[in-house]
């Protein structure tokens, strides 16, 4: 039976009454509030039974039930048939003054862990004050090509080369991160009022760019490896689509990696009805080893993104973007000119110089084995709860149980000091599905992050909240 977590620190919950209180119900409540304020009690913890409470208090039980009737009423608890009486606390700790050191616990911003071993707090200032005083130097203050500096370019090429082979210069622009270049392919391949397929579950970037360009997202159908070529071969042949929006490799929010046979059945589908490709590929450079990427099966049509913030760390603002040909390269240099200008030119000199002496490898071999440990940890946690995950990725997709809603479910956890982002944060069309993403990468240590899934879990275990009567 999936059960939460007692209060194992101190043992069983006995609650320390107040002989002021105005009754003997209302001081079991207020004495539950307190040890919730004061954190003996934590969100998640399972209760003694009401009898349990009754015989260690010397009360009749209906005096603990009228107690409990008023800490539900207040919040404080929730109880569900079978499993037990579980602290809620949410409404207590929202109420709390934050100490300045208090952080809540993370698990929605999707970003890769920075364990101490990658040692990028050393190493970006070391790496910034070599370049600023190397001869060079001067030329990071300035303005630059819109497309990368070619050998900001040639760098992009040595990155792209473990999953697309030898790429062209002139086919590489530089982009101040993957929205940048996602929003700048869209101008350049969507008109106004234009449609581009998606997964029915997507990454919100995408929808945030087609809402301001007035752009239409339709969904194509998934399963447990992506979306389903079957389904974009009916959506093809029903609307053509303007352009294909693909996360192939752990993809975001699913952690789903397309297997190759079906990668060349979508390759086959685009090129059948000339829908070009746009490749998001964040988390490439993640899996070991290295799976294809739809770039290096249809070059011609694919707009192949690959960034370092999924792969690094967020502070490197830089994609690599490889384009289909050099007039398509031109027209993205061109749509960037318009709107950001240009790259950070500091940022992408670090970004070429970890990747030309190789230190960029160095981080992301961390970061991967990072990704496996707290993977690790995430099973351990979960236990025998079904759920979605890539063993290097550093997200994974857990659907809820019976009964959850996944935007109610998210609420919940943030009311108990946890974020998680539901399913509806993704999904193109409302959806059966009920789902959260949780990422593993926010917290700072693994001890952080093992008491964030405890939580986790136990928000599962203690079931949905009691309904509200309402008359």
């Amino acid at each position: 039976m999936e059960q939460g977590h007692e209060n194992k620190d101190n043992g069983p919950w006995r609650p320390r009454l107040d002989p002021e209180s105005r009754s003997k119900a209302n001081g079991v409540a207020d004495a539950l509030e307190q040890d919730i304020r004061a954190g003996i009690l934590r969100p998640g913890d399972r209760l003694p039974t009401q009898r349990d409470i009754a015989r260690a208090l010397r009360m009749d039980l209906t005096t603990i039930t009228r107690a409990f009737n008023e800490a539900r009423r207040r919040g404080l608890i929730s109880a569900t048939v079978g499993r037990g009486t579980f602290v809620n606390g949410g409404a207590i700790l929202d109420e709390r003054p934050r100490q300045q050191t208090e952080r809540p616990l993370d698990l929605s911003m999707n970003i890769p862990p920075q364990p101490d071993s990658a040692a990028l707090a050393r190493r970006l200032p070391d790496t910034i004050t070599r370049l600023l005083q190397s001869e060079q130097g001067r030329s990071l203050f300035g303005y630059q090509e819109s497309g990368g500096t070619e050998a900001d370019r040639f760098a992009g090429a040595l990155w792209l080369a473990p999953l697309l082979g030898t790429v062209d210069l002139r086919r590489v622009v530089v982009t101040a991160g993957s929205q940048n270049a996602l929003d700048g392919i869209c101008a350049c391949l969507v008109p106004a009022g234009g449609t581009i397929a998606a997964p029915v579950f997507t990454y919100p970037g995408l929808r945030a760019v087609a809402a301001a360009r007035g752009l239409r997202l339709a969904g194509i159908a998934m399963d447990a490896d992506g979306i389903l070529p079957d389904a974009l071969e009916a959506l093809c042949a029903a609307e053509k689509p303007d352009a294909l929006y693909l996360v192939p490799t752990i993809d975001n929010p699913t952690t789903s990696t397309l297997p190759l046979q079906r990668r060349e059945a979508i390759v086959a589908t685009a090129r059948r009805y000339d829908v070009p490709i746009i490749e998001d590929d964040p988390y490439g450079m993640l899996p070991e080893p290295v799976v294809g990427p739809l770039g290096s099966l249809a070059p011609e049509r694919t707009w192949y993104i690959s960034a370092l913030s999924k792969c690094v760390s967020p502070v490197l603002r830089i994609a690599y973007v490889a384009m289909p040909d050099r007039l398509a390269a031109d027209g993205l240099a061109a749509v960037i000119r318009s709107t950001s200008l240009m790259v950070s030119p500091l940022l992408a000199a670090v970004a070429s110089d970890w990747i030309t002496t190789g230190l960029i490898d160095t981080i992301t071999r961390t970061i991967r084995t990072e990704n496996s440990e707290r993977q690790e940890i995430a099973a351990a946690a979960l236990g025998d709860r079904r759920y979605f995950y890539h063993p290097q990725g550093h997200h994974l997709w857990l659907p809820l149980p019976g009964g959850w809603n996944a935007t109610a479910f998210a609420a919940e956890a943030e009311r108990s000091g946890l974020s998680v982002v539901p399913a509806e944060s993704f999904a193109l069309a409302p959806s059966a599905s009920s789902a959260v993403r949780v990422s593993l990468g926010p917290p700072a240590d693994r001890v952080v992050l093992k008491r964030a899934l405890d939580l986790l879990n136990a928000l599962l275990a203690a079931g949905t909240p009691a309904p509200r009567t309402i008359v």
